[in-house]
């Protein structure tokens, strides 16, 4: 929808006064450049600046990411650094060191008093927290306005990762432009107007900072034309880091450069271009100096930097696309949500489209350094909710299920790099709580380390056995989808193997049937009913996890040749694991031990997990287990509609074919008011508290809805809503080594056409609502199946 003419915008907020990581996955076939006319669905628009700064519209190169509002006359953006977290003075705290009461804590709990055992764990220590994402320095632009603003448009190329600010006044025609270069590690901006008084300046100036954060701003003219703005902050000392700078240098040619203070202001000047760096300290001292040769070293032109940063951020993007016959070239990002709110009970093909690509971008602009915080790489003001940190037992998994199947494998790269950085820790975190060999993952973490100290009285991390396997399968996904055997070999069959060692010394009680028992246990982030404590025994998730591990690091070892000596012994202990139970009821119970059960009105199913993410309970493999999932599924409560628990659900319930149900989850999130005006998500309805769960969540799940894929099996559309009658999407990359080039399905027309490329030999089974067939894939071609549906 376009502006009125003549209408009046308002300016939002004020103004100034080490081993080899995996390897580069093969593009799929390019998909269709967005198109050139209208809207679309590969851009969010929006006819006025953002009146909050969860409104900003986003760009990141997986390291920086910045909020631009785009008021006209007084701009504010704000800059982000993934490695920006406010030390709290936990970075020398470890895991307890309880081995040496294990067999007390396992007694206890087998007792029935879990709570006597969690507190050995907390040792009378109050919970700690993670170290809090914050954002960094806002630059702020002030332009004079001339007349009423015309023709306002701020927008955002998903394919380029530029956002535009363009606005018409009585002076003339005004644009701003600025992306985050994949390519230079640049944040890029670029102003072209009349010739006009600019006033910049680098701000710590953002909501709730804290006190004792100090900033020191500065503006400096270098050389005729050339300006230098400085921006210098400090923690608290004796908690952590040091501090995080700013440095930005302006290219104003023929400009007059005159300063006030920390305002740098610019006369005469029609184009401008500002390239700012970030960096944060760990010890006092700055590297302002070496920052600013850097970007000094840089062309000072805005195209020749977009293009090396392009030459990166396209190819990625474009690998996968979508097209669901509902993207009109005529509505923006803001009128469809609109659509959307005034229809909650019916998915809007448009809008669901535009989320689509929306959320492969910002999971794309999210990935680098590390993977996607609750909150991506943005962040407007001080105090993230939950320290806007990695929540590894749902949260990061959950963004990262497009990952593989949307075939952005800097993700998996950038997760890979979390990883890397903390194994150490999870190994001290087995030896300290276990005693053991292996990997012990903690239940969220800031990124800068592994240990697991986020526990007190009534938290039983400790016992969450299942982090490392959970959190190394979307590496575990990877390696089944491309083949990177060099990824394999350098670090991650260490991992697996990790992972399989720790359940291998864990597992040493046996219940009265010979059967291993997981005790401590913990099912995240409940407890059994009617019992105290919520360390148990026999969570699911940890049981799925341990049979998950010993069975990946035998597929592995095998595959290389290696550790016959240990897969003997893993394939030994596979068949004595718990089976899972199923209640009177008919539903899978979350604790596979009699007398632990409770159908709760939790946002978390964790005990799902042997249904998504894994393959464990299918309804073609195990029908009964798969029949009692579901029952579970379907009995869970919505507790607080939370983002992430409505998803999860989501992607349950389309791996059990419940159309419906994940039609509904779907629902929960489009029909509660859950999409800022950026596209970014909130974590619950009505907008509360800034979260990219269901953004970057969203994705994977449609593609779930299109596509369940695994090593020998393809099933298509195994959960299509009724909304979606007619689409196409390209470039879906699947376990066993198969891209899906092209699915096409019409259901008036009851067709359904599959393009499908395999990097090996090999027969598939490819099944399509009810019909199957074998298909043969020689390594490298191509071959087309079709379905014709039968009529419901």
């Amino acid at each position: 929808m376009n502006p009125p003419e003549n209408s009046a915008v308002d300016d939002g907020p004020a103004g100034p006064s080490a081993a080899p990581a995996p390897t580069r996955a093969t593009s799929t076939a390019p998909a269709p450049a967005p198109p050139a006319t209208g809207y679309g669905s590969h851009a969010v628009h929006d006819t006025a600046p953002a009146g909050r700064w969860e409104d900003a519209h986003l760009s990141g190169n997986g390291e920086y990411g910045i909020m631009v509002n785009g008021g006209p006359h007084r701009e504010r953006v704000v800059l982000n650094h993934h490695r920006y977290v406010l030390p709290n003075g936990t970075r020398h705290l470890r895991a307890p060191g309880t081995a040496h009461r294990l067999e007390e804590i396992r007694d206890l709990v087998l007792a029935g008093r879990a709570p006597e055992a969690q507190r050995i764990w907390a040792g009378g220590a109050e919970l700690r927290w993670t170290q809090s994402f914050h954002p960094g320095h806002a630059l702020e632009i002030a332009t004079p306005a001339h007349g009423p603003v015309r023709d306002y448009l701020r927008s955002t190329d998903f394919a380029t990762g530029e956002i535009t600010v363009g606005w018409q006044d009585d002076a003339g025609p005004w644009r701003r432009r600025s992306f985050v270069s994949r390519a230079d590690a640049v944040v890029v901006q670029e102003f072209t107007g009349p010739p006009a008084e600019l006033r910049l300046r680098l701000t710590g100036d953002l909501p709730d900072c804290p006190e004792d954060v100090q900033h020191r701003c500065t503006a400096t003219e270098a050389a005729p034309g050339l300006g230098l703005l400085d921006a210098r902050a400090t923690y608290p000392p004796g908690q952590g880091a040091y501090g995080f700078e700013a440095v930005s240098l302006v290219h104003a040619p023929g400009a007059r450069i005159d300063t006030d203070g920390d305002v740098l202001i610019l006369r005469g000047a029609r184009r401008v271009l500002l390239l700012t760096a970030l960096d944060r300290q760990e010890q006092p001292g700055w590297s302002t100096g070496t920052i600013r040769r850097r970007l000094g070293r840089l062309p000072a032109d805005y195209d020749t930097l977009l293009s090396a940063h392009t030459a990166l951020h396209t190819p990625a993007y474009r690998r996968a696309t979508l097209d669901l016959g509902g993207a009109e070239a005529a509505a923006g990002s803001v009128d469809l949500i609109e659509r959307q709110q005034r229809n909650p009970e019916r998915l809007d093909p448009a809008l669901l489209e535009l989320l689509f690509h929306s959320g492969r971008y910002l999971l794309l602009s999210a990935s680098g350094v590390l993977p996607p915080r609750l909150t991506g790489l943005w962040i407007g003001g001080w105090g993230a909710a939950w320290a806007g940190d990695f929540t590894t037992d749902a949260n990061l998994n959950l963004q990262l299920a497009g990952a593989n199947l949307a075939a952005l494998p800097e993700a998996v790269h950038a997760h890979a790099a979390l990883v890397r950085g903390q194994i150490a820790d999870w190994r001290a975190n087995a030896r300290a709580l276990y005693g053991i060999r292996g990997l012990l993952a903690p239940g969220r973490t800031d990124g800068e380390h592994g240990h697991l100290f986020h526990l007190d009285d009534d938290w039983p991390w400790p016992a969450w056995l299942a982090g490392a396997d959970w959190l190394l399968h979307p590496l575990h996904e990877y390696w089944r989808t491309t083949g990177d055997d060099e990824f394999l070999r350098a670090e991650l069959v260490g991992w697996l193997i990790g992972a399989a060692e720790f359940f291998e010394d864990f597992l040493t009680r046996t219940d009265d049937r010979g059967q291993v028992v997981f005790v401590p246990s913990y099912s995240p982030e409940i407890a059994p009913e009617g019992v105290a404590g919520s360390a148990a025994v026999n969570a699911v998730m940890d049981v799925a996890a341990g049979r998950h591990a010993l069975e990946s690091a035998v597929e592995v070892c095998e595959h290389l040749g290696i550790e016959p000596a240990a897969v003997a012994r893993w394939r030994a202990l596979l068949p004595r694991l718990p089976a899972y139970l199923v209640n009177s009821a008919g539903s899978l119970t979350e604790w596979a031990w009699p007398g632990l059960d409770g159908n709760l009105d939790h946002r978390h199913v964790s005990h799902l997990y042997p249904v998504w993410p894994l393959h464990g309970i299918t309804r073609d493999t195990t029908p009964a287990l798969a029949e009692a999932a579901h029952r579970a599924l379907a009995g869970r409560g919505d507790e607080n509609l939370s983002a992430h628990g409505s998803l999860h659900r989501a992607l349950a319930a389309a791996r059990l074919r419940d159309t419906g149900l994940a039609r509904a989850n779907l629902l929960k999130i489009l029909g509660a008011d859950m999409l800022f005006r950026s596209l970014m998500t909130s974590h619950n309805p009505g907008l509360e508290i800034y979260n990219a769960d269901a953004a970057i969540t969203l994705p994977g799940l449609v593609l779930e809805l299109l596509v369940d894929a695994r090593p020998g099996r393809l099933d298509l559309l195994p959960a299509l809503p009724e909304e979606l009658a007619r689409g196409t999407v390209r470039g879906v990359a699947c376990q066993g080594r198969v891209t899906v080039l092209e699915l096409g399905w019409d259901l008036a027309e009851g067709t359904v056409r599959a393009l499908l490329r395999s990097a090996v030999d090999q027969v598939l089974a490819v099944h399509c609502r009810g019909e199957g067939r074998q298909v043969t894939l020689p390594a490298g071609g191509e071959r087309e199946v079709r379905f014709v549906l039968r009529a419901p």
